[in-house]
């Protein structure tokens, strides 16, 4: 299961980044945290933008709405995720991890 906290701005979720992948896109869900494939290499912060517009698109923010709170230099991240409680986070998540 997805690691999602609540807090003060809205939720903080766990992500797992795959750099350097063939496609970009949510990959599933690895050791409580959501794992995303994007095809930026991990260098100068390619990879962490890459990472925030993915999930802006995949969950409907804008890029505002979502920042990166910890984990800038390594594969397993905290995003701020503002305005989402966990619940509507879930919502928003179960669909697209359902996915085939």
């Amino acid at each position: 299961m997805i690691h999602i906290v609540a807090c003060a701005e809205g939720s903080i979720m766990a992500v797992r980044a795959q750099p350097g992948a063939r496609r970009a896109g949510i990959v599933g869900e690895q050791n409580g945290a959501l794992k995303v494939a994007v095809t930026a290499p991990a260098e100068k912060g390619k990879a962490n933008a890459a990472l925030q517009k993915i999930l802006c698109e995949e969950l409907g923010l804008k890029r505002p709405q979502v920042e990166l709170c910890a984990g800038a230099a390594n594969r397993d991240k905290r995003f701020l995720l503002r305005g989402l409680t966990p619940a509507t986070l879930w919502q928003k998540l179960r669909p697209i991890l359902e996915k085939p």
